[in-house]
């Protein structure tokens, strides 16, 4: 409370001292490399330390609400190392597509477009922000200033919505 409070840097020193190794050992144990679990863990931190305003002991614990950061920064990692790196994507000339192939693909893309612009402006946003400005959930959290739970909402009702659409 004294961090979240007062800004408290001896209190964040106890805190960091106390957490970030086992923050370490946490992402470790589901499967991060010595690397990537240091520089998640400092992340961890780094966060506990900028949004400790957002604490709420009522809610959960502290050691709950780090270890919710560290888990939710792991799966951002997880996703962002799925993304393929540049050097890896083909590149070079790519066949023609047909006609049909080129016509199929206009018409989804503007049905895609219209079901796009049918979708609540706040979803509307989320959608474009995570997919098209290829943002993570925490990233356009940090961006708008919204809980992370209505921005993860807002995307998974304008996808069901957009599933339906294109359907």
């Amino acid at each position: 409370m004294r961090v979240a409070n007062q800004q408290d840097a001896q209190a964040f020193t106890k805190l960091f001292e106390h957490f970030a190794p086992r923050v370490k050992a946490f992402l470790m144990k589901s499967g991060a490399d010595p690397t990537s679990a240091e520089e998640c863990a400092q992340d961890v931190m780094a966060t506990v330390w900028h949004k400790a305003a957002q604490f709420d002991p009522a809610r959960a614990s502290a050691a709950t609400w780090i270890y919710t950061i560290a888990r939710n920064r792991r799966i951002d990692m997880l996703r962002r190392d799925r993304r393929p790196d540049p050097e890896d994507l083909p590149w070079g000339p790519e066949a023609e597509p047909d006609q049909v192939d080129a016509l199929a693909l206009q018409q989804e893309t503007e049905k895609l477009a219209q079901a796009m612009n049918a979708l609540p402006e706040k979803q509307r946003k989320m959608i474009e922000s995570a997919y098209f400005g290829d943002l993570t959930h925490n990233e356009i959290a940090d961006e708008t200033g919204l809980p992370l739970g209505t921005i993860k909402s807002r995307i998974r009702l304008a996808l069901e919505r957009l599933r339906h659409s294109m359907n």
